[in-house]
Protein backbone atom coordinates (compact mmCIF):
# COMPACT_ATOMS: atom_id res chain seq x y z
CA UNK A 1 0.00 0.00 0.00
CA UNK A 2 1.44 3.29 -1.07
CA UNK A 3 1.77 6.57 1.58
CA UNK A 4 -0.66 9.08 1.35
CA UNK A 5 0.88 11.86 -0.86
CA UNK A 6 -0.86 15.08 0.13
CA UNK A 7 1.60 17.88 -0.64
CA UNK A 8 0.69 20.78 -3.15
CA UNK A 9 -2.17 18.23 -4.19
CA UNK A 10 -5.94 18.58 -4.14
CA UNK A 11 -8.00 15.81 -3.40
CA UNK A 12 -10.80 14.38 -1.70
CA UNK A 13 -11.18 12.74 1.30
CA UNK A 14 -14.05 11.20 2.30
CA UNK A 15 -15.35 12.04 5.90
CA UNK A 16 -17.80 9.09 6.79
CA UNK A 17 -20.05 9.26 9.91
CA UNK A 18 -20.66 5.95 11.94
CA UNK A 19 -22.46 4.88 14.66
CA UNK A 20 -19.45 2.37 15.92
CA UNK A 21 -15.77 3.57 14.61
CA UNK A 22 -14.01 0.60 15.28
CA UNK A 23 -16.44 -1.88 13.83
CA UNK A 24 -16.18 0.32 10.53
CA UNK A 25 -12.55 0.26 11.37
CA UNK A 26 -12.29 -3.81 10.72
CA UNK A 27 -14.58 -3.84 7.99
CA UNK A 28 -12.77 -1.64 6.01
CA UNK A 29 -9.36 -3.36 6.79
CA UNK A 30 -10.87 -6.86 5.83
CA UNK A 31 -13.38 -5.62 2.87
CA UNK A 32 -11.02 -2.81 0.92
CA UNK A 33 -7.75 -3.46 2.31
CA UNK A 34 -8.00 -0.34 4.31
CA UNK A 35 -4.92 0.42 6.75
CA UNK A 36 -5.21 2.58 9.72
CA UNK A 37 -3.08 5.58 9.75
CA UNK A 38 -4.21 7.70 12.66
CA UNK A 39 -6.74 6.87 15.34
CA UNK A 40 -7.98 9.05 18.36
CA UNK A 41 -9.57 7.78 21.33
CA UNK A 42 -12.73 8.60 24.12
CA UNK A 43 -12.15 7.93 27.49
CA UNK A 44 -13.93 4.51 27.57
CA UNK A 45 -11.63 3.39 24.72
CA UNK A 46 -14.07 3.43 22.22
CA UNK A 47 -12.69 5.50 19.00
CA UNK A 48 -13.75 8.70 17.87
CA UNK A 49 -12.12 9.53 14.59
CA UNK A 50 -10.02 7.06 12.82
CA UNK A 51 -7.59 8.23 9.57
CA UNK A 52 -7.55 5.05 7.20
CA UNK A 53 -6.31 4.85 3.55
CA UNK A 54 -7.31 2.22 0.55
CA UNK A 55 -3.58 2.08 -1.66
CA UNK A 56 -3.11 6.07 -0.31
CA UNK A 57 -6.69 7.16 -1.31
CA UNK A 58 -7.35 8.84 2.18
CA UNK A 59 -10.63 8.66 4.22
CA UNK A 60 -11.37 9.46 7.98
CA UNK A 61 -14.36 7.34 9.86
CA UNK A 62 -16.10 9.92 12.94
CA UNK A 63 -18.74 9.16 15.09
CA UNK A 64 -22.07 10.62 14.10
CA UNK A 65 -22.61 13.98 16.00
CA UNK A 66 -26.13 14.54 16.50
CA UNK A 67 -25.78 18.13 17.38
CA UNK A 68 -24.41 19.43 13.56
CA UNK A 69 -26.74 16.94 11.92
CA UNK A 70 -23.55 14.53 10.45
CA UNK A 71 -25.26 11.13 10.83
CA UNK A 72 -24.88 7.97 9.89
CA UNK A 73 -26.82 6.41 6.89
CA UNK A 74 -27.96 4.12 9.95
CA UNK A 75 -29.71 6.80 12.03
CA UNK A 76 -31.37 8.06 8.78
CA UNK A 77 -32.04 5.28 7.06
CA UNK A 78 -30.77 6.66 3.42
CA UNK A 79 -27.80 7.46 1.82
CA UNK A 80 -26.70 11.37 0.45
CA UNK A 81 -23.74 10.33 -1.42
CA UNK A 82 -22.16 7.81 -3.16
CA UNK A 83 -18.19 6.77 -2.59
CA UNK A 84 -16.99 6.34 -5.66
CA UNK A 85 -13.47 3.95 -5.29
CA UNK A 86 -10.91 3.47 -8.58
CA UNK A 87 -9.25 -0.03 -8.42
CA UNK A 88 -7.48 -2.07 -10.62
CA UNK A 89 -10.31 -5.31 -9.98
CA UNK A 90 -13.38 -4.11 -8.92
CA UNK A 91 -14.80 -7.58 -9.39
CA UNK A 92 -11.83 -9.24 -6.69
CA UNK A 93 -12.95 -6.11 -4.20
CA UNK A 94 -16.59 -6.49 -4.40
CA UNK A 95 -16.28 -10.10 -3.48
CA UNK A 96 -14.04 -9.38 -1.04
CA UNK A 97 -16.75 -6.94 0.55
CA UNK A 98 -19.08 -9.41 0.66
CA UNK A 99 -17.39 -11.61 2.34
CA UNK A 100 -16.70 -8.71 4.72
CA UNK A 101 -20.59 -8.22 5.38
CA UNK A 102 -21.06 -6.04 2.90
CA UNK A 103 -24.06 -6.24 0.75
CA UNK A 104 -24.70 -6.22 -2.89
CA UNK A 105 -26.87 -3.38 -4.31
CA UNK A 106 -25.54 -3.74 -8.24
CA UNK A 107 -23.79 -6.55 -8.96
CA UNK A 108 -20.03 -5.76 -11.20
CA UNK A 109 -20.48 -5.32 -14.66
CA UNK A 110 -19.34 -3.42 -17.70
CA UNK A 111 -20.97 -0.35 -19.17
CA UNK A 112 -20.44 1.40 -22.90
CA UNK A 113 -19.79 4.36 -21.04
CA UNK A 114 -16.23 2.91 -20.68
CA UNK A 115 -16.36 1.89 -16.84
CA UNK A 116 -16.65 -1.15 -15.09
CA UNK A 117 -18.72 -1.06 -12.17
CA UNK A 118 -20.69 -2.56 -8.91
CA UNK A 119 -21.97 -1.16 -5.77
CA UNK A 120 -21.83 -2.70 -1.98
CA UNK A 121 -23.53 -1.22 1.03
CA UNK A 122 -21.16 -1.57 4.21
CA UNK A 123 -22.49 -2.82 6.91
CA UNK A 124 -23.09 0.94 8.82
CA UNK A 125 -25.31 2.00 5.38
CA UNK A 126 -22.25 3.61 2.91
CA UNK A 127 -22.89 2.34 -1.00
CA UNK A 128 -19.45 2.14 -2.38
CA UNK A 129 -19.10 2.44 -5.94
CA UNK A 130 -16.76 0.05 -7.01
CA UNK A 131 -14.76 0.92 -10.19
CA UNK A 132 -12.16 1.05 -12.95
CA UNK A 133 -11.64 2.20 -16.72
CA UNK A 134 -12.11 -0.23 -18.96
Amino acid sequence: MSQVTENHHTFFAPHLAIKNVLAAMAFYQKAFGAVELRRWSNPDNSVHVAEMSINGALFHIHEEVNGKSQLSPESVNAVTSLIGIFVPDPDAIVNSALVAGGKLLDPVQSYDYGYRQGVVTDPFGHQWLVQKRI
